[in-house]
């Protein structure tokens, strides 16, 4: 099943630099399909016909894949969901929502079960190791963090919030993630996203 996501409402950059914080604490509330796309399109979103991201790569080798844990997006099933950026689309892989699981795996951090949507960035290091050689795997770390500082910049704009999570069992999100992701993909960074209280 793909889902087509809504287009993008332009933001005022300087008003989100000043209010940006890492937020750990959501409202049980869903986020609405006009908010996730504005998340996933500010994460790894396609910017011209030539298919540049709203983030730097080094290369244009794009090593990243964005997925999504949906448990509480009004209009859409919860699932797994991957991020299709070319299409500005998301496929469900999974019926399954794994927030519980994945809290879990992050060091029993429980708060990140509570979010409606956990971003779970997946790295193909070899995209950019091809090219570059050893030092891809730094350039491939740089690219995740202006991921995350976008998801931040644009939670902030929407009134969200948000935290990145690098503390977790990088074996353990593999393990739970093993039927829907490929095997060559490795977790990075996790990004609970929901209304703050």
């Amino acid at each position: 099943m793909e889902i087509q996501l809504p287009d993008i409402v332009h933001v005022k950059l300087e008003d989100v630099l000043f209010k940006r914080r890492s937020v750990r604490e959501y409202l049980g509330t869903p986020i609405s399909i006009r908010e996730l796309s504005h998340i996933l399109f500010a994460a790894y979103g396609v910017t011209n016909e030539e298919g540049f991201k709203t983030v730097p790569s080094a290369g244009a080798t794009y090593p990243l894949e964005i997925y999504v844990n949906i448990k509480d997006v009004m209009d859409v099933p919860e699932g797994v969901y991957k991020y299709i950026p070319e299409r500005h689309s998301i496929v469900r892989l999974s019926e399954k929502e794994y927030s519980y699981e994945l809290a879990i795996a992050a060091l029993r951090q429980m708060f990140i079960a509570t979010a409606p949507i956990i971003l779970i960035i997946m790295a193909k290091f070899h995209r950019t190791t091809s090219v570059y050689g050893e030092r891809g795997y730094r350039y491939v770390h740089m690219e995740v963090g202006h991921v995350a500082q976008n998801v931040y910049l644009m939670a902030t704009s929407l009134g969200l919030g948000t935290v990145s999570i690098g503390a977790f069992m990088d074996n353990e999100v593999k393990e739970i993630l093993k039927d829907i992701v490929d095997e060559d993909a490795y977790p990075l960074l996790l990004m609970p996203v929901g209304k703050k209280p």
